[in-house]
Formats: structure tokens, sequence, C-alpha cells
């Protein structure tokens, strides 16, 4: 298994003085997603989690919903040429009956925002393949106050980010504030899917009357992934783009940005943060 952060030489120059010492870097490597032993994806990833990452992918997919649709995650063995697990290649093996997508060029329609798609296509994919579309008639209500506090409470939480300052953060909550869950990585969308896939293994799906908060901005592969779980409130620190803007006023989705303490940006779904 990979580690979560390594350690390179740097110099470091502060008040014009330089010196030379070991610098803590948060760990990037790739991992390849196969399904029932095909090939499916690679991504750019920070060890850990990787088996929630590879099902909160299928979920974004919308080939899983269920836990049960999963027969076993597994490393697999002899990744390289002399045999040996790198723990960096992941299969998924669906279990009897789970429709198998097909695997092309083209299956990547709607999960990443350089698919080359644009505009009414990419809303239609997803509300196509969603299994959850309920998101709409979500009743969950949070205080604009409750919200604007969230953004701290996710910080003080990201333990691997204190030490490099190289990660992004996703994190899942109540709407009365309680931190649900925490995953950093490499990719704010590889930390959203590590979401997903945890609360898919425990049978959490769909997230119904929670809240999802990122670092950093909210794209549209991200307000896909929100509602192709289940989640009516997706928050960020950042900008959305308009695609994402689009998304949730077709899905339903309370969609905040630039959420900065008591300041934020109502972009759709307004009618959930109360004053």
């Amino acid at each position: 298994m990979g580690r979560v952060t390594e350690r390179r030489r740097v110099v470091r120059i502060r008040n014009g003085v330089a010196g030379v010492r070991p610098d803590t870097l948060v760990a990037e490597e790739p991992l390849e997603i196969r399904l029932n032993g095909k090939p499916l994806a690679i991504t750019m990833r920070t060890p850990g989690d990787d088996f929630a990452l590879a099902v909160g992918f299928l979920v974004s997919e919308g080939v899983l919903a269920r836990s049960e649709d999963v027969q076993a995650v597994t490393y697999c063995e002899g990744a390289t040429e002399d045999g040996s697990n790198t723990y960096n290649v992941v299969n998924v093996q669906l279990a009897a009956g789970v429709p198998v997508p097909d695997i092309t060029l083209e299956r990547n329609v709607y999960t990443t925002s350089s698919c080359g798609l644009c505009g009414k296509a990419s809303l239609d994919a997803v509300r196509t393949a969603t299994r959850f579309p309920g998101t709409a008639a979500d009743p969950v209500r949070i205080s604009a106050d409750l919200l604007g506090e969230l953004p701290d409470r996710l910080r003080a939480a990201q333990k691997v980010f204190d030490r490099t300052g190289g990660l992004h953060a996703a994190g899942l909550f109540t709407a009365d504030g309680e931190l649900v869950d925490i995953r950093e990585d490499v990719g704010r969308h590889n930390a959203v899917d590590k979401i997903v896939g945890r609360a898919l293994q425990a049978g959490r799906l769909p997230l119904a009357g929670s809240v999802l908060l990122v670092s950093g901005r909210a794209s549209f592969e991200l307000a896909q992934k929100a509602v192709m779980a289940g989640i009516p409130v997706l928050a960020a620190v950042s900008a959305p783009s308009s695609l994402a803007v689009d998304l949730a006023l077709d899905s339903g989705l309370t969609l905040v940005g630039f959420l900065r303490g008591p300041d934020m940006n109502i972009y759709a779904g307004e009618e959930r943060i109360t004053f």
C-alpha cells in the first residue's frame, strides 16, 4: 500500500537565508479501476481508501446503487512484469445479475468536465443514469449561519493537509452540522468518490438529508457526483462552473459557492437555506 505522504529534499529560503531541509509532500500515484477484470479508468489519487474510491466512482458512473451490487473488491496481483503487486490496480467484481455496462471509449460521457460534451447532452446523461432521482423533493433545511461554520469544521479535520498543504478535502455533514465523514485526496473528485464509496459500502445510499462540502471549486463533475449519490446540498469554498449551476437547477440540487464564513452565493435551491 502506498503512503499518503512522502519526504523530499527542498531548498528553503526565509528572509534571504537559504537552507536545505526535508519537506513532507502529499503522495500521488495512478489507480487503475477494473470492472469484472476489464480496465475501465485510470485516475491520479492519494493512496488510501482505494476500494471506496473505486466503488464511489462506479456510483457516479451509474453502475452501482447498493452494497449488494458488489461481489468483491480486490487489488490485482501480478500488476507488474515481475508479478509483484503495486496496489495501484483495483478490480470491482459485480454481483450476479448486475448489468455490466458497455466498456468503450465512449463510456465516460458525463463524468468529467473535459469529456467533450456540453450543455443539454451532459445534463440528460445524468438525469437518465441516476438511481436516486428524488433530490428535488428532499425536504432538508440548513441555516445560513450553520452552513458558514462548516468550512472551519472541515479544515480542522484535515489531518494530512496540516502536514503537506497539498490536498483537497470533501466532507459529508448532517443538516445539524455534524461531520459524518471526511476524505482527503490530490483530486477533489477522488475525495468525493471516496466518501460516496464508503457510504455505499455501509449501505447508506442515497445520502438524503446531507450536505457535501468541497474545498476549491464546484465543477460539473462534482455536482454530478452529488446528484448520483442522492445528496441534496453541495457547497464549495470557491466558484461553481456554469454547467454545474445548470445541473443543479435541472436536478433540484442546492448549490452554494464562495462559502466563506457568513458570506456565500446560492446558485440554486435557495429554499433549503434558512436565514
